[in-house]
């Protein structure tokens, strides 16, 4: 029996690398995503594969929209088998340049999407007795890092969102799982300016996924390496671990670049 995915989060990156991945074993995939473009590239690099990817285009901040999508799916192509929820998003923020609005946006996005999928599926999953739902975090969530206050803290809250759930959803025969990728390189992580170790490929990373989901597992990680560093930088005494963390500040978070900048701004001001 084919196997119906939903992938809300699929227009680039990790989430469109596993669509493909799925589609060509055969699987049909409903890909979410705001832009449209993306999507429609997407389903047609997909036409020649065993399996289809159609798109859906959402904003998944907006839950009203996520539930009515839902209702779309399940109307055209039936209810999924399993919802992978992958969007997000980051901003580097120096904790000297907090900013309030940095965390409204990865909130409303990593967190409250990831909850606004949940809150259309769960219902849905629970009265079928039958569900599959992974959540993408990330290894930040194991650690707050330095100028990631509101990545980390987002990407925190989703792990331990998806272990609240998992016992409690196993009652009605769903399961949960959380993704918690290292450096993979997508548009965001085209943004970063420092090294990042391990970086894998979004196929590379979307056979491992793939592999996951059809495990019994909770958590799907990857590069296992990154994976154990942080899991070991996160069972640190808290002094040996600031102690680390703390050499990983970027030269442009530190207070001479932080006075300079600010005198630049002001200057231009002026």
């Amino acid at each position: 029996m084919t196997t119906l995915t939903w992938i809300i989060g699929a227009g680039r990156g990790i989430g469109r690398a596993l669509a493909l991945a799925l589609a060509r074993e055969g699987g049909t995939v409903v890909a979410s995503a705001r832009n449209v473009e993306d999507l429609k590239a997407l389903a047609g690099e997909a036409e020649d594969l065993p399996g289809r990817i159609v798109p859906q285009p959402l904003d998944v901040t907006d839950r009203a929209a996520t539930a009515r999508a839902l209702a779309e799916i399940e109307a055209r192509d039936g209810l999924p088998d399993t919802v992978v929820l992958n969007a997000g998003t980051h901003a580097s923020m120096p904790a000297a340049r907090f900013d309030a609005r940095v965390f409204d946006r990865l909130v409303g996005v990593n967190l409250m999407g990831a909850v606004n999928g949940l809150d259309a599926v769960i219902p849905r999953f629970v009265a079928r007795r039958r569900g599959h739902i992974a959540v993408v975090g990330s290894v930040a969530g194991y650690v707050g890092l330095p100028t990631a206050a509101a990545y980390s803290a987002t990407k925190a809250a989703v792990i331990a969102l998806c272990e609240s759930l998992r016992p409690d959803l196993a009652q009605f025969g769903v399961r949960v799982q959380v993704i918690n990728p290292g450096f993979v390189r997508t548009p965001l992580t085209d943004q970063n300016t420092f090294p990042m170790p391990f970086l894998m490929e979004p196929d590379a990373a979307a056979r491992r996924i793939v592999k996951g989901l059809r495990s019994s597992t909770f958590e799907i990680t990857m590069p296992r390496r990154l994976t154990w560093l942080m899991k070991l930088l996160a069972a640190l005494p808290y002094p040996l671990l600031f102690a680390l963390t703390r050499r990983a500040i970027p030269d442009e978070a530190r207070p001479d670049a932080i006075v300079a900048a600010g005198c630049a701004r002001d200057g231009e001001g002026s």
